[in-house]
């Protein structure tokens, strides 16, 4: 199943979606997938259109493949502007992910900043080929998404730089406009971000993780190449912090993202 199909099959039957082992991150299921497909979830309680500005998500335990999860939505309060909602993915009984998210409609304000410009980084055309699935080297889930990178240092390679990123698509999905759903998949693509500064191989990945949506979602395609870049800014004791943003090939910004990532070396 692709990225679309494991959507729709949350749209069609909340209590029991199972993920394919394609999917997998090591042990757990994809994060990125996980947190879209509670997304799913949460936006089917809604009772009109009101945009999500921000999700809060947090990986408590791994998801299995092939064993059935049920999305649980409790709406906590439903305003005039804002709604705010929690997701719960559960497998087995155990709560693997839980979404807390809030959805506002727009108003008037004078109040009106433009994004701070994208990141400079090689063009598409530049930088390095897609990084390949290898089965037994690369999470499975990589044959579904494309990463070419442009900043920084791969996994494992003993680059100090903060800076890490790239461009970044889906694979294997037909051709629709891209929703916050996709975005969730195409920031947390990427390995965590002290992964670079390790020189041999070593278990990591995300603990909580913080998103925010520019709204209205620029207008592109499940076809179209984005740019991201997350910087380390903090990592001791097994724990980094980073800030991440995705962009528009042509610059326009899409979401800003903020992680805590743990490294086992």
């Amino acid at each position: 199943m692709n990225f679309t199909q494991l959507l729709d099959a949350v749209r069609a039957n909340s209590e029991a979606v199972s993920i394919p082992p394609s999917w997998a991150q090591g042990r757990a299921a994809f994060g990125g997938l996980m947190a879209a497909m509670v997304y799913e979830a949460m936006r089917l309680k809604l009772t009109d259109s009101r945009p999500v500005r921000s999700l809060a998500i947090s990986f408590v335990a791994p998801a299995a493949a092939d064993v059935p999860i049920r999305f649980e939505v409790e709406v906590l309060r439903e305003g005039k502007a804002v709604s705010t909602l929690l997701g719960r993915a559960v497998q087995d009984g155990q709560v693997v992910t839980l979404v807390q998210g809030n959805f506002g409609a727009g108003r008037p304000s004078v109040v009106d900043v433009p994004a701070l410009p994208a990141m400079e980084m090689k063009a598409l055309e530049d930088a390095a080929p897609e990084l390949p699935y290898i089965k037994g080297v690369t999470p499975e889930f990589m044959r579904h998404v494309a990463l070419r990178w442009a900043l920084g240092g791969l996994p494992f390679s003993g680059n100090q730089s903060r800076k890490m990123g790239g461009w970044v698509r889906l694979r294997d999905v037909a051709e629709e406009q891209v929703n916050e759903a996709h975005l969730l998949a195409l920031v947390d693509a990427w390995p965590p971000s002290l992964m670079p500064f390790l020189k041999q191989p070593a278990a990591g990945s995300t603990l909580t993780w913080t998103i925010e949506f520019i709204q209205p979602t620029a207008k592109l395609s499940t076809f179209d190449w984005c740019r991201y870049c997350v910087e380390t800014e903090h990592a001791r004791d097994g724990y980094g912090h980073a800030a991440a943003a995705l962009w528009t090939a042509e610059g326009e910004l899409l979401a800003l993202s903020r992680q805590t990532v743990t490294v086992f070396a």
